[in-house]
């Protein structure tokens, strides 16, 4: 773990991610889509967000903890879904569960992850949410909520941004696509990252063969190289989420007895339709600039929506967070918390739940260091009034 030792922030434990995961594996969960517009702008917009600072007023006691859908949370943050954690390490959604709990903030299971959500929920200690895709054929998905409500996930998180896909080029070249399929370029890639090699694939081997998308109903269970078929083989669209409504989010309401998180909302038209549909939080999203390349930041998105529902649901965002200062910013343009994904992902390819637990704290420790230099020693008390303006 000398590597994590060194790693003084969020670009450093990626630097390391880079180093140890296969190219391939590395740019599915480092890149956007298409030309990375969305990407970069999530980052540039949030680098040009800027603070005021605040002189001669005690911040001798600043504390991160505040109230996440009603419960405690160590800090206003919680681990985004990201369905390719188990295979940056071993069993990697269970990692970054673990790591979650022992930082004190929720973690969200991905639909697409290698570990089965009974053992995160039951196991891990952490507050757990689970990350729904609604299929073509709905009743799979229902199984899926009905299961994770058996295993007793406190949130229900419907990712509704994914339409049709996304143009990602670079998985297309990498041969990083669904199925995986390997070629001479994607085998030398392997080998050319023995420890990754070992630690995750080899133990995935040992442990009952390829891993697998283990959260999916059974007939499409199976390992990362038939992924899309049939058990039996045979394609089919039940995975394509091209026929959804408003409808489905009363239908998921009635289903789910815990909280309901509507993610991707851009609009406040949209917004507004959630919470009048039962939503009791939404999430911000662009998808972290993965599926639609010309989507505005939602750090620009953010306040719009805000200013049209704040006051009725909690407004999470999330994409590109990777300081501590990133998350004031957010807190003080109206979100009650944010997501982060890449962030801890790294951190979880670095070291597994060490790695994890080292982003989260370094998020942690820029944030509270962010929070005394604009004179706050709560988070209820970050506003718009630490947001410098040119006019």
């Amino acid at each position: 773990m000398g590597r994590i030792d060194r790693c003084y922030n969020i670009a450093d434990l990626r630097d390391v991610a880079q180093s140890r995961l296969p190219k391939g594996v590395f740019e599915y969960l480092d890149k956007g889509t298409e030309d990375q517009q969305s990407l970069g702008n999530n980052r540039h917009r949030l680098d040009q967000t800027k603070l005021l600072n605040k002189v001669l007023v005690d911040v001798s006691d600043v504390r991160l903890d505040t109230q996440i859908l009603g419960k405690p949370s160590a800090m206003p943050l919680v681990i985004a879904p990201t369905g390719i954690a188990g295979l940056t390490w071993f069993e990697g959604e269970y990692e970054l569960a673990k790591a979650a709990a022992a930082a004190g903030v929720p973690f969200t299971l991905a639909t697409g992850s290698n570990t089965p959500m009974e053992k995160v929920a039951q196991e891990s200690g952490a507050r757990a949410w689970f990350q729904l895709y609604m299929w073509r054929e709905k009743e799979l998905s229902y199984e899926l909520v009905r299961r994770a409500a058996k295993a007793g996930f406190e949130a229900l998180v419907w990712t509704v941004d994914i339409g049709h896909g996304a143009n990602r080029e670079h998985n297309l070249r990498n041969g990083f696509s669904t199925p995986y399929k390997i070629n001479s370029r994607s085998i030398v890639d392997m080998l050319r990252h023995p420890e990754w090699l070992a630690t995750v694939m080899g133990r995935y081997m040992m442990n009952g063969g390829m891993p697998e998308h283990a959260n999916y109903p059974e007939q499409y269970r199976t390992n990362i190289l038939k992924g899309g078929e049939r058990k039996g083989g045979g394609k089919s669209t039940a995975m394509r989420a091209d026929k959804v409504s408003w409808e489905d989010v009363d239908r998921l309401r009635d289903l789910w007895p815990g909280k309901l998180i509507i993610k991707g909302i851009m609009r406040p038209d949209d917004a507004q339709l959630a919470v009048e549909h039962g939503a009791d939080a939404i999430v911000v999203s662009n998808h972290g600039g993965r599926n639609m390349d010309s989507a505005p930041a939602t750090i620009d998105a953010l306040p719009r929506i805000v200013a049209a529902v704040g006051d009725k649901t909690d407004v999470i965002v999330d994409s590109g967070v990777r300081r501590g200062s990133d998350i004031v910013k957010c807190l003080a343009l109206g979100a009650k918390a944010v997501l982060t994904g890449r962030a801890t992902l790294y951190g979880t390819a670095a070291g597994g739940q060490p790695g994890a637990e080292k982003a989260l704290a370094i998020l942690k420790n820029e944030m509270k260091r962010t929070m005394a230099y604009v004179g706050l020693q709560r988070t209820s008390e970050i506003t718009g009034d630490v947001i410098w303006r040119a006019d």
